[in-house]
């Protein structure tokens, strides 16, 4: 039986609205089984940086102490921004055996000195990697060997060359035997799915802070992930950045959303 973790968490995010991540949480909290389900009451305030590079790292660091208490195995994160994949991923036991499947249309790769925003979701990989900011960054990291980028699209000047080092699938190159491919050749036994659903393409799917064109299809991501289950068992997925503007557009998303789901459960 999957778990159901819901983290509404909004200070790694550097969109204006970024408040509407908790709406977007709550809004698939709500369509999910209620005995399957348990809520984290993330801190609404903005928090400090504690003199680093990244933006509201008090209240981030109170989220990942969140997650970890209430991380179990096998457990699905609904967030919130991307940045609590870092944290579910700190609470693993180890990621020795793990590939990560990152899907997403920005690599969340910077680290402080790059970032545009000093927001913490684009320093989500990064953290992964086990660099950028000590205080939040993986001890070990995951090798770069081990991380599959899928539908990145909007790549920051200084995140460059460190894409060019990771397995990358355009978006109009995500076909299921080629992504099942890409994760057989990290040589690991388990898998991480991580989702920002801004890899989908807004003529399909609107609930996003910044939708970006020319994204993945629902149909050939949820396909692709499947592949990728049938290779080798899942030690965890996260769906994130789903930000609603009003609740019917919530409604309008939510079928693309349970299908999501419905891939990594």
């Amino acid at each position: 039986m999957t778990r159901f973790l819901i983290a509404p968490q909004w200070q790694g995010s550097p969109a204006a609205r970024a408040m509407l991540l908790v709406d977007g949480a709550g809004a698939i909290a709500g369509d999910l089984p209620r005995k399957d389900t348990v809520a984290l009451d993330v801190p609404l305030e903005a928090g400090e940086s504690l003199g680093t590079g990244v933006h509201r790292l008090s209240s981030l660091l109170r989220v990942r102490e969140l997650v970890r208490d209430a991380w179990q195995p096998g457990t699905v994160v609904i967030g919130g921004d991307c940045s609590v994949s870092v944290f579910a991923l700190s609470a693993l036991r180890t990621l020795d055996d793990l590939a990560l499947l990152w899907c997403d249309a920005h690599p969340d790769i910077n680290d402080p000195e790059t970032s545009p925003s000093g927001a913490f979701s684009g320093m989500a990989l990064r953290a992964i990697l086990g660099e950028g900011e000590k205080q939040l960054a993986l001890a070990p990291g995951l090798p770069r060997s081990r991380v599959v980028m899928l539908g990145a699209r909007s790549i920051d000047p200084g995140e460059s060359q460190e894409v060019s080092q990771l397995s990358l699938i355009p978006p109009a190159q995500v076909e299921p035997d080629a992504v099942a491919a890409a994760m057989r050749d990290t040589g690991a036994s388990r898998a991480w799915v991580h989702i920002d659903v801004d890899v989908l393409d807004p003529a399909e799917f609107d609930g996003v802070s910044s939708p970006l064109p020319f994204g993945v299809t629902a149909a050939a991501l949820t396909a692709a992930i499947k592949a990728v289950r049938a290779e080798m068992p899942l030690a965890g997925a996260t769906i994130a950045g789903f930000a609603p503007r009003s609740p019917s557009d919530a409604v309008h998303d939510m079928g693309t959303i349970l299908r999501l789901i419905g891939a990594v459960a």
